[in-house]
């Protein structure tokens, strides 16, 4: 949030967090959970709620060369991807009602 700010004030006056994601969670990890849940509680609806999770899909992609949703979109990183992108076009659209 620092950086965010120092930007924002020297650079980039109109800077905003238009939302926060969660990436590489791992559910089965404790850590992961709590600071989820510390992120959530600190940042409220800024965080979205689609999670992309630790996923070998998503780590394999780059080395062939193709996005994650390309190389397999059947995978559940693909697939999160796909429901933060939903997430993320529904939000916008509300904003601007």
């Amino acid at each position: 949030m620092g950086s965010i700010e120092r930007v924002k004030r020297s650079i980039n006056l109109d800077l905003f967090i238009e939302g926060i994601v969660l990436t590489m969670f791992d559910a089965r990890n404790t850590l992961a959970r709590q600071v989820s849940e510390q992120v959530r509680n600190h940042f409220g609806n800024k965080v979205y709620q689609a999670v992309i999770p630790r996923n070998v899909t998503l780590a394999e992609a780059p080395s062939y060369g193709r996005p994650g949703i390309l190389y397999n979109m059947a995978s559940s990183g693909s697939q999160a991807y796909l429901s933060l992108a939903k997430e993320f076009l529904d939000n916008g659209e509300k904003s601007t009602r």
